[in-house]
């Protein structure tokens, strides 16, 4: 799989998916989800091996694809075939509820971001995992890293994480062009009055770096609240409102920003540590690129999850959860290394890049940056904003910024 075309499955509108959500079933009532089965009702084995019918709205299937088909291969009693698909994160929730409307489920295990999350938990289309089956992943919170453990908080237990990474926000340059990279907001507000139209970030709706540029920003202002983009980022707003004079326009996605870098006609781009490595192991920009962090630098985390939909029998959530559980295990999350996709990758504590398969080692030598291990464990790591607000981060992004330069050329 092509990581661009993983990160734009991944990197869909939050805002859109949710309303998707919304208006299939109105506004959600109690735990906002449906409950799965009685957990006694489901056995630690199912009866006979099951059919999986696994959609990838993330770009998960990357990352965790061999993960899958490790299990199959080693417990072909549980599962008898995987058929894999990929969709555009916003028709998840809408998908999802046509089928269990129609009584018939056949999309078994979701892989997703927190977009696809919040929308299936806003149209009440997936299972309750934890609590109800937390027995079938001892100490799960105490196995993650930590800050992969506050992630798994975001989920309210429906959904559990498989694959995790600090994210940026990230500066990424031609060194040719960018001698010396900003060190810190007003220093890159200088630079981009002095460069025009040679600054970029996508749409944060739709990217991973804008919205970790979006969502970082409120830290490295010193904004009033990082949290409420609503109330507390009066820095945050007043300084995108000011960059955007020098800013030519919002592309729709990250890929054109990195094509734009390559071809001189913007010299800086808003990165994160998997759009920096895994774009240049594609070819996709020149491995000369730089990147450079702003202080006072916090990290903005993400996440990708395994939800599982209402409506299956209990043979099949038997298997789903031991096929979740096999994910975590150390030695299988050794393989979220990937080509640096979603750098570092795993989610659960003690996987060293020593433990994954001999091709992310090499391609993280080569492509890797030395500097990054140190930042991941030097700088503090803040969630992502919930869903909600997330919602109104980007609808506020495109009243005040985006307005008339969104996608436009």
């Amino acid at each position: 799989m092509q990581r661009c075309t993983g990160f734009r499955f991944r990197r869909v509108l939050l805002a859109v998916g949710l309303a998707a959500g919304l208006a299939a079933c109105g506004a959600p009532g109690g735990d906002g989800g449906g409950q799965a089965a009685d957990p006694k009702a489901v056995p630690d084995k199912p009866s006979k091996p099951v059919e999986l019918n696994i959609l990838d709205v993330a770009g998960n299937l990357q990352l965790t694809k061999q993960m899958i088909e490790n299990f199959k291969a080693a417990h072909p009693e549980v599962l008898a075939k995987v058929t894999y698909s990929t969709a555009p994160a916003p028709s998840m929730a809408g998908k999802l509820k046509a089928e269990q409307d129609g009584g018939v489920a056949q999309t078994h295990l979701v892989l997703s971001g927190t977009d696809g999350l919040s929308a299936g938990i806003a149209n009440g289309t997936l299972a309750k995992v934890l609590p109800d089956f937390s027995s079938r992943f001892p100490n799960l919170m105490q196995n993650y890293l930590e800050p992969a453990a506050k992630m798994q908080e975001l989920a309210n237990g429906y959904g559990v994480e498989v694959v995790y990474y600090p994210s940026g926000p990230l500066l990424e340059f031609n060194p040719g062009a960018v001698p010396a990279a900003p060190a810190s907001p007003q220093e890159l507000l200088d630079w981009a009055k002095a460069h025009p139209e040679k600054f970029q970030y996508a749409q944060p709706s739709n990217s991973g770096p804008g919205r970790t540029f979006l969502m970082g920003l409120p830290y490295l202002l010193g904004d009033k609240d990082p949290k409420d983009p609503d109330k507390g980022w009066d820095k945050t707003w007043a300084f995108l409102q000011e960059l955007g004079k020098y800013v030519k326009y919002y592309p729709s996605g990250t890929t054109e920003t990195m094509k734009n870098l390559a071809s001189g006609s913007v010299d800086m781009i808003m990165s994160t540590t998997g759009w920096d490595i895994n774009p240049r192991k594609l070819g996709t920009v020149p491995n000369t690129v730089k990147t450079a962090i702003m202080q006072p630098m916090h990290w903005v985390t993400d996440a990708q999850y395994a939800l599982i939909p209402k409506g299956l029998s209990p043979d099949q959530e038997s298997a789903i959860l031991q096929l979740v559980a096999w994910m975590l295990k150390p030695d299988q999350q050794a393989i979220a290394y990937d080509d640096g996709y979603f750098y570092p990758g795993p989610a659960v504590k003690d996987v060293t890049l020593q433990m994954a398969p001999q091709k992310s080692q090499d391609t993280l030598r080569q492509f890797g940056r030395p500097e990054y291990e140190q930042w991941i464990s030097q700088y503090p790591k803040e969630t992502s904003l919930p869903a909600e607000q997330q919602v109104k981060a980007f609808d506020k992004w495109n009243q005040l910024v985006g307005g008339s330069k969104v996608g436009k050329k």
